[in-house]
This record gives structure tokens, C-alpha cells and sequence, in this order.
């Protein structure tokens, strides 16, 4: 039984998870978390020729953090590492068929985790310097919690 608010998306994804786990020693590394509600969300990327040759996730959080770890992972795996960093917070939930609107926040630590582990890596080859990686704030997101 699907629970209600929730698309066959969403609970397909949340039942069963797309590249779960941790890559050793991955070629980017992203970390993002929500000090409202508790989520963490870290991503991983191994990257060849300039796109996205293998992704994973680990998630610390409620149903719709852990669908929106698994579809953002589905979205840039293959792309290259400018198109992953056009996927949006809007694209991932609209790709999921929609979330909650109490649960749209969860849609935010998806995308910047991924561009987060982007910058990572732009940083280690030299693309970027580390001071213009700015920090994602998840703060004052409408005092939304995850709840359960």
C-alpha cells in the first residue's frame, strides 16, 4: 500500500534504491545535510572522459531523502559533468512525480550533494579553486522536518 502524498515513483524508488554504497577513494565526494530535519545525503562519483562512469550514495534520512538519493544518481550517471550540474532540485522532484510539499526540501540535498561532488572533483584537477566552492545552505528552508 502506497502511502499517500507519495507517487509509484517515489516508493519504488525508497523500496528499492538505485547505487547505494560508497566508492572507494572516488573521484568526487559530496556531503550535504539538513540540520532541520537530520537528513545527510554524500555522494561519490568516479568520472572518465569527463562524465559521470559511476555514482553512489549513502543517506541518513526519511523515505523521500532516500528517492530522491536514488533517482538524482539515475539522472547524472553518464552524463558529463556539465550536464549533471544542470540537473536542478525542480527536475529531480519532477522526475520523481512530484513529492509532497512538505517534503520538497528533501529534492534540494539530491542535487546539491551531486554538485557538490562535482566541485570536489573540479578542485582536485584544477577546474576550480577550492574558495569558489560555495557552501549550499539548507537552513531556514521553512523550518520543514522530515518528521518520520
Amino acid at each position: 500500500m502506497a502511502q499517500i502524498g507519495y507517487s509509484k515513483k517515489v516508493m519504488e524508488h525508497f523500496m528499492n534504491p538505485r547505487n547505494v554504497g560508497v566508492i572507494e577513494n572516488p573521484d568526487g565526494y559530496g556531503q550535504v545535510g539538513n540540520p532541520v530535519c537530520g537528513d545527510l545525503m554524500e555522494i561519490f562519483i568516479t568520472v572518465k572522459e569527463d562524465k559521470i562512469d559511476d555514482i553512489k550514495f549513502r543517506t541518513f534520512g526519511c523515505g523521500s531523502a532516500i528517492a530522491v538519493s536514488s533517482m538524482v544518481t539515475e539522472m547524472a550517471k553518464g552524463k558529463t559533468l556539465d550536464e549533471a550540474m544542470l540537473i536542478t532540485r525542480k527536475d529531480v522532484a519532477e522526475e520523481l512525480g512530484g513529492l509532497p510539499p512538505q517534503k520538497m526540501h528533501c529534492s534540494n540535498l539530491g542535487a546539491d550533494a551531486l554538485h557538490a561532488a562535482i566541485k570536489n572533483y573540479w578542485v582536485k584537477i584544477g577546474k576550480i579553486k577550492q574558495e569558489e566552492v560555495k557552501e549550499e545552505s539548507h537552513e531556514g528552508e521553512g523550518g520543514e522536518s522530515c518528521g518520520t
